[in-house]
């Protein structure tokens, strides 16, 4: 099917649709977040792909998150303004000081300072600490040559039902393109057929933001 300017527009407006109104306190520390994620270098999550963040976790009314790479917040914040009332989250990430802006962050968007467990180290470090069953949700979005080693740490951790959530598979555009093949896109790849392959997950590529991949567990 051919990609016509056209819908390209329409990507472009769905991917700004449904931010929080500036006004807010979750709209500022959104834009906080992202001001300090620019300032690292950290590439943070699109609002269209925040949004699909917000509705998943609102939809799986989920009381307990996994997520991995914190960065200064952004797509935390999403995940925590989807989430119950009563609902924690787990975010780890190799650079504290970043971690440290996300619960400023946190902070300023009302969320009280137990709905949010900040964890400093690598994922496949943290991850295997984390209980069984024990979440609704789990958002990757750290090292993407890491991707199949979270998958499997993954499933383990969601309960019945839970979903799992893969940002940036679409590697801008490489994944897609025949020539490229780093061992990055080829992680990507193999990502993407296991999930379209596996008896256990049931997955759905959303064109959001880079790529999110997603997936319910049975």
């Amino acid at each position: 099917m051919a990609i016509t300017g056209n819908r390209h527009t329409s990507w472009a407006f769905a991917d700004a649709y449904g931010v929080p109104d500036i006004g807010t306190a979750a709209g500022e520390a959104l834009l906080w977040a992202r001001d300090r994620s620019r300032e690292a270098g950290v590439t943070s999550v699109s609002p269209g792909c925040g949004d699909a963040l917000r509705l998943l976790t609102a939809t799986a009314d989920a009381k307990a998150v996994v997520e991995i790479g914190t960065g200064t917040g952004v797509s935390g914040l999403y995940l925590l303004l989807g989430m119950r009332p009563d609902g924690v989250l787990t975010t780890m990430d190799t650079e504290p000081e970043r971690q440290q802006f996300a619960r400023e962050a946190f902070r300023a968007a009302g969320f009280a300072g137990n709905r949010a467990r900040l964890i400093p180290g690598r994922a496949l470090d943290v991850l295997p600490r984390l209980t069984d069953g024990g979440y609704d949700l789990v958002f990757c979005d750290g090292d993407r040559e890491e991707y199949l080693d979270y998958l499997g740490e993954a499933v383990r951790l969601l309960r019945p039902g839970g979903l799992l959530c893969f940002a940036g598979v679409f590697a801008g555009g490489d994944t897609v393109d025949s020539s490229a093949q780093t061992s990055t896109v080829l992680t990507l790849r193999e990502l993407l057929r296991t999930l379209r392959e596996s008896d256990r997950l049931t997955p759905a590529l959303l064109p959001v933001g880079d790529g999110l991949l997603c997936a319910t567990c049975r």
